[in-house]
């Protein structure tokens, strides 16, 4: 009996008339036609690993390339996902995707530091690029990677799955309706005790920074898309229990209060040194809405005044690869922006929250 990944195979050699009375079929019609999104991932780590697991059940996006700096990895990966040899990359010759058909958009899952020169590198070979966050180390970075996209003529969005989950976006719908009246206060709560200390998270070369660049911008991000409109101040405190581990420049646990122009403000807390943080509260005057848990890979849980919210969960990554391939192929918008002038806004809030912790002092924001 056939796998599915095996009648794939055998669709993509074939050039006979396919019926159309199984998802799969379709799926490869559609690619045929141009109307699937055909990515290559970059960086092929345990992120990367979920994402292409995820696509297998897209009905708009489909995995049609790979590019990694390690030869057995895209051994196995052409082994699981058949994708053939001229679909594959090392850094040395990714270059040459340029030439290559077969492949829309580069989804870039490498550390933080490397997003830079990966992205401008992709954008230059005429692909659209999808970029991991944070979208880069620093707004200067981020700026330099937006502008190469737009000089490319190519689209550039970021990996914020949470733009897409479904408890989310009743939240944004409610807020945007006016059901929790006029917003007063934020609370998010991002971190968990992280392991292994010679990883790259922990490395600042590589990451740019500590628990803020990797968990704790989901609580920035968050506090952005729930109060519904964008910070003008910052204050920010550093704790660090543990200076071996995270080193200089290698934030533990980092808390930050936000200041909205209509007086709302949201206290964040982001760490690397305590489990069982994963909350975001709304409060309003006429209502409330928590998420518990409200950022993890799911199911995502919430409740707002009116009662538990019940949307079905559905695989991050399948809802937005599919939904990033409306973007990129049929200029849908999304509720709640992906690209990169959304990313830039983060980094220039993140860039402020160190500023605020090297100074002690509230720092204005201007974001744009």
């Amino acid at each position: 009996m056939h796998t599915r990944r095996n009648f794939l195979q055998q669709v993509a050699a074939a050039t006979i008339a396919i019926p159309l009375s199984s998802l799969s079929s379709l799926a490869a019609v559609r690619a045929r036609d141009g109307k699937v999104l055909r990515v290559a991932l970059m960086g092929l780590g345990g992120y990367a690993s979920r994402v292409a697991e995820a696509m297998q059940s897209c009905t708009k996006a489909k995995l049609t390339g790979i590019v990694s700096g390690t030869p057995s990895k895209i051994k196995d990966w052409q082994n699981k996902y058949g994708i053939p040899e001229k679909n594959c990359y090392s850094y040395d010759t990714f270059d040459q995707i340029k030439n290559n058909p077969d492949i829309d958009v580069v989804y870039v899952t490498t550390p933080n530091a490397l997003h830079h020169n990966n992205v401008i590198r992709a954008a230059a070979a005429g692909k659209h690029v999808i970029c991991e966050k944070p979208m880069a180390l620093n707004a200067k970075e981020g700026r330099e990677m937006i502008a190469a996209c737009r000089k490319a003529g190519v689209q550039l969005l970021v990996g914020y799955r949470m733009h897409f989950e479904p408890k989310t976006l009743e939240v944004v719908r409610m807020r945007n309706s006016g059901e929790f009246g006029k917003i007063l206060f934020f609370q998010g709560q991002c971190g968990f005790r992280i392991g292994d200390p010679t990883q790259w998270r922990l490395n600042k070369a590589l990451a740019g920074g500590g628990s803020l660049m990797d968990i704790g911008i989901y609580a920035l991000n968050g506090a952005r898309y729930m109060v519904g409109a964008e910070p003008v101040w910052v204050t920010a405190q550093e704790t660090k229990t543990d200076p071996v581990k995270f080193k200089e420049g290698v934030d533990e646990t980092i808390q930050f209060q936000l200041g909205f122009p209509d007086g709302t403000v949201a206290s964040c807390l982001s760490t690397y040194n305590m489990n069982n943080l994963d909350r975001f509260f709304l409060n309003g005057e006429k209502g409330f809405a928590e998420l518990q848990p409200s950022t993890g890979y799911g199911p995502i849980r919430g409740r707002t005044h009116k009662g538990e919210l019940t949307q079905p969960h559905k695989t991050h990554q399948t809802v937005q690869m599919d939904e990033m391939a409306g973007i990129l192929l049929e200029g849908r918008q999304p509720v709640v922006p992906v690209n990169g002038e959304e990313a830039l806004k983060d980094l220039q809030i993140i860039d402020a929250i160190y500023q605020a912790v090297k100074t002690g002092r509230r720092v204005d924001l201007h974001l744009g």
